[in-house]
């Protein structure tokens, strides 16, 4: 990162009822975006939310 870049690797997405997902926001950090997804998760909507890592073939489901 010394170009002055910031890499944002790990992703929090959204999949409503439909089963539609959206992206919500990327983050630095996998913490980061696992606080983020629960406290989207936390408000009690129907929705789920989970991280992901930008390039990687798998996710890891939030509750």
């Amino acid at each position: 990162m010394s170009d002055g870049t910031v890499t944002l690797p790990w992703l929090v997405v959204r999949q409503d009822d439909n089963g539609n997902r959206y992206r919500v926001g990327r983050y630095a950090t996998r913490a980061e975006a696992e606080k983020i997804a629960d406290s989207l998760d936390g408000r009690g909507h129907k929705q789920l939310y989970w991280v992901e890592r930008i390039g990687q073939s798998g996710s890891t489901t939030v509750s």
